[in-house]
């Protein structure tokens, strides 16, 4: 079935949000028996507010809420001139990930974070649910590898 992907209002979703993401958390997420899904809404929705934090998302031809993507964009820290955007989040539910459908989203995504006045745009993949080919088949390069520890 076709999906749509646009730019959204965070408010106009937020509570269609909630479902999706436990989905979202139950496929991708490690540690989940020490580090609980516990989102930050109130900030995601400041950022949306600034200009900073930007959402895509998926539908069905009925409307019905698949998908996201949220990436962060501002000027970057060690390169003034360039405005960087980074995705922090993205999810495609199971039964949507058919045929080029992760390959659409991830290039609707691009195209919104162009329009936005984004120079580059980076994405990351876990390397247990790795999507590497998606990025890769759209000209991106694998650049860094990023480590996490535990300090608790």
């Amino acid at each position: 079935m076709p999906l749509t992907f646009q730019k959204e209002n965070y408010d106009d979703f937020r509570l269609e949000l909630m479902d999706l993401v436990i989905d979202h958390w139950q496929d991708v997420a490690l540690n989940k028996d020490t580090v609980p899904l516990n989102p930050n809404w109130e900030t995601y929705g400041a950022l949306c507010d600034q200009g900073v934090a930007h959402v895509l998302t998926a539908r069905t031809e009925e409307g019905k809420l698949v998908g996201y993507s949220v990436c962060l964009m501002g000027p970057h820290l060690r390169y003034k001139d360039e405005k960087w955007a980074e995705g922090d989040v993205f999810f495609l539910h199971p039964e949507h990930r058919r045929g080029l459908a992760g390959l659409k989203m991830m290039k609707a995504v691009e195209e919104m974070m162009k329009a936005l006045g984004a120079t580059k745009i980076v994405q990351k993949v876990k390397l247990h649910r790795d999507v590497g080919k998606i990025f890769e088949r759209l000209g991106y390069n694998a650049i860094e590898r990023v480590y996490v520890k535990d300090l608790i």
